[in-house]
């Protein structure tokens, strides 16, 4: 093959489409689940990290002026309300992390649902046909470990995203507190 054909595979949107759907009739039902609970998760880390970068630091702005424009800081009201202005930021920076953790421990069970359903599929063929016929097999075998792989890599890459995004809302939220000074 040369440079250009192999170039025109990678870059043809339809050739990318076919390997895809091939690889999702290779993996059976279950990986079918498994792309689309990983189409979830990654619109959410997608939805947090354009949180961060955009929305929350005007609400971090937002609140950091409401705090500035009080005329006193000392007082027990004033520390309750710069307590809420902090577990109001670290609400919303934490929000949705929990379904991005859920989403993560689910892709390996999901795999091991591939593995079961693709080896239940080798041994009905092995009831029909009567014997440990390779070929047979085969389908049932790839059925089996393509699910499980796929659940590990998204449990693997979602396990660093949600590390990732957890330090990144605790930094964000200790910015905050840290700018809410109490002295006047």
């Amino acid at each position: 093959m040369e440079i250009g054909e192999i170039l025109w595979l990678f870059l043809n949107p339809f050739e990318a489409i076919r390997g895809v759907r091939d690889f999702l009739e290779l993996g059976g039902n279950v990986l079918v689940i498994i792309m689309l609970s990983t189409l979830m998760l990654w619109g959410l880390i997608y939805e947090r990290y354009s949180f961060f970068r955009g929305e929350f630091k005007q609400l971090k702005q937002q609140r950091l002026d409401e705090w500035r424009a009080r005329s006193e800081h000392k007082s027990w009201n004033a520390h309750r309300i710069r307590e809420m202005i902090i577990s109001d930021a670290k609400q919303k920076a934490m929000a949705k992390l929990s379904y991005i953790k859920v989403l993560v421990a689910l892709a390996p069970f999901l795999g091991l649902l591939g593995t079961v359903t693709g080896m239940i599929e080798v041994f009905d063929v092995m009831a029909i046909t009567g014997s440990g016929n390779a070929r047979a097999m085969a389908a049932g075998i790839s059925k089996a470990t393509l699910p499980t792989m796929a659940g590990m890599v998204v449990a693997l890459s979602g396990l660093f995203y949600t590390s990732s995004l957890e330090r990144k809302a605790q930094r964000s939220v200790q910015q905050l507190e840290d700018q809410l000074e109490l002295a006047d």
